[in-house]
């Protein structure tokens, strides 16, 4: 591997974006699906893929616009359908944020939980509030799950691009 070629160092910088993306679905912190399109579309435009390189950014802007629109729809139905409202959602989201200062990595998760878990409190009780908030956090798995699902279909598309070009 030569990294003086332009079209192998556009590979690589893709590559391990594609990685960073993937990781981003799992890590909050990165935006991962976008990260994962922007790589094919650095390589599709810089690279040496030849004339498929066009065809495997349309896919990978299929998947990625597909992953986006289910990674809110499903879900959110899901929500709709368990009653709980928008706005323990937003607590939990406001108080993930903070963890994440507080307790860096972790503490988005666990803030979010213990947000979202106090705002069904004071919403439905203490008896009621745990099933509620499990319920809503099944169904942001279930928003992580399509948008990994749509991330490594994405790179999964890149690779066969790779290897057909």
């Amino acid at each position: 591997m030569d990294l003086t070629d332009t079209g192998t160092t556009v590979t690589v910088i893709a590559g391990v974006a594609m990685l960073a993306g993937i990781l981003g679905v799992v890590i909050p912190v990165l935006p991962g699906l976008l990260l994962c399109w922007l790589a094919v579309l650095l390589w599709a435009v810089l690279g040496d893929g030849g004339a498929g390189r066009w065809v495997v950014l349309a896919l990978a802007t299929a998947v990625a616009v597909g992953g986006t629109v289910m990674k809110y729809a499903w879900p959110g139905r899901r929500l709709k359908s368990t009653g709980v409202p928008t706005s323990s959602i937003l607590a939990g989201a406001l108080l993930g944020v903070v963890g994440f200062f507080v307790v860096p990595v972790v503490g988005l998760v666990l803030g979010f939980i213990l947000g979202l878990w106090l705002a069904e409190r004071a919403r439905l009780g203490p008896a009621r509030a745990w099933p509620s908030t499990r319920q809503a956090l099944a169904a942001v798995g279930l928003s992580l799950l399509v948008e990994f699902a749509a991330a490594l279909g994405i790179a999964v598309i890149w690779v066969f691009g790779l290897i057909a070009a």
